[in-house]
């Protein structure tokens, strides 16, 4: 770090000296592997380019409709640069959907029926997805429309030894005929696994389908986007689901989802997203194309300053004394870092302190609080030009043992550094 920026962290941010040469040892040991990610960003970036170029989009297709929005070319054209992109037979991009877990519940809901199961083979899903599935749901709590109210069942497999356990997967899809849908999560969430690299999804996917082609494979594709050079479609997934305000919003998008894979079944998604009979062919766009549009074009370069973030911050945070995972050296699928505490109090203050290193509400003070969709009660630091944008430098943490943040995003890794360094220098 240069002189006169050391100067000034420590001057107009308080930042202590021992978290300064934490730092320095941290950045000269993260460096190597940067430049591997680096290849990955240029690599998506050509093949980003590469479909506006093929789709021929222009000025026109930053449009804005109203009312129904039928007809409209941008909504359309950008569908197309999508199925590009993800190598995929069709896609659905729309500022409709509100967030990933409603994209995720629209595929669920589009393709499951009555008497069908779903079987989730990376542990249990994300904690927002629980109400949609049913997962715990009381015998006599009021029907909320969960897939169990309407008959769809669940099964899931644990990991063993950290790995998609292969026997018990096919055990399951071997004596239960009426799973029709796989569940992948890519990334972790607030699981203490591994996020699963495309290559392993690949070779699930490739096990899965030499026995039983028939089943749907489903991957919640969040956090993932552009942090590889191959998505999973591209390794034989059905369909994929994932937000625009992390990593393929590029920062800019503010709001939506997207859904990509097999032709009918991007059909049966947008059946649930609209009605029946005309899915993705309505819905009006409110004016945000040029930001969706754009927002697609700098994602590549966005999602790895997010991961040249928690890189370093696995490191930083190593040096510090910390339990991370992944370690700073390990490959990654996704930009999500977990640091676990075993500290109620330290949990905390780290959050705060990456709220105070946000360029928005850096003077809020961030509490636990009965977030909708959890179970336990959540900390989230979340100073975004988008709320909730977690592409934007972002920690969230579930208040229970071993009390573990998971910090995501960064625009840029040089406000990465800073927001890092603040929240690190509360807890030394």
């Amino acid at each position: 770090m240069h002189n006169r920026s050391k100067q000034y962290l420590i001057q107009e941010y308080g930042i202590s000296e021992s978290a300064i040469a934490l730092h320095e040892q941290a950045l000269e040991a993260v460096a190597p592997y940067f430049k591997n990610y680096e290849e990955i960003r240029e690599y998506n970036q050509f093949k980003v380019l590469k479909a506006f170029q093929d789709e021929r989009i222009s000025d026109y297709h930053f449009t804005n409709t109203t009312g129904y929005g039928y007809g409209d070319v941008g909504r359309d054209t950008l569908d197309l640069v999508y199925a590009r992109i993800f190598r995929a037979e069709k896609a659905l991009v729309r500022p409709q959907f509100v967030s990933g877990t409603h994209a995720i519940s629209c595929v669920l809901y589009g393709i499951l029926r009555p008497g069908d199961t779903l079987l989730a083979i990376t542990g249990r899903p994300y904690d927002t997805i629980h109400g949609v599935i049913g997962i715990d749901q009381e015998v006599d709590s009021p029907n909320h429309g969960s897939l169990k109210d309407f008959g769809v069942s669940y099964k899931e497999i644990l990991l063993k030894n950290l790995n998609i356990d292969r026997e018990a997967v096919m055990e399951a899809l071997r004596h239960d005929p009426s799973i029709k849908m796989v569940h992948i999560q890519r990334s972790k969430g607030y699981a203490s696994r591994n996020s699963f690299r495309i290559d392993e999804i690949g070779e699930a996917i490739r096990w899965i389908k030499e026995e039983f082609p028939q089943v749907v494979v489903f991957v919640d594709n969040c956090y993932g986007e552009f942090v590889e050079d191959r998505e999973p479609i591209e390794v034989g997934a059905d369909i994929i689901a994932g937000s625009l305000i992390k990593n393929i919003g590029g920062g800019i998008a503010p709001t939506g989802g997207y859904v990509v894979g097999r032709g009918d079944l991007v059909d049966q998604a947008s059946y649930r997203l609209t009605v029946p009979g005309l899915g993705g062919e309505c819905g009006s766009t409110f004016g945000v194309m040029r930001s969706f549009y754009q927002g697609l074009f700098l994602a590549p370069q966005v999602a790895v300053e997010a991961l040249k973030t928690a890189v370093y911050a696995a490191k930083l945070l190593e040096l510090a004394g910390f339990e991370v995972h992944p370690k700073a050296e390990t490959l990654r699928t996704d930009i999500v870092q977990a640091i676990t505490f075993h500290d109620e109090a330290k949990l905390i203050d780290f959050v705060k302190g990456i709220q105070f290193g946000a360029p928005i509400d850096s003077s809020a003070q961030c509490e636990p609080w009965d977030m909708p969709g959890y179970k336990d009660q959540v900390i989230m630091a979340a100073g975004a030009f988008i709320q909730g944008a977690s592409i934007e430098l972002s920690c969230d943490a579930p208040i229970r043992e071993p009390y573990t943040a998971y910090l995501q995003g960064g625009l840029n890794f040089d406000h990465g550094k800073i927001g890092l360094l603040i929240a690190l220098s509360r807890i030394l």
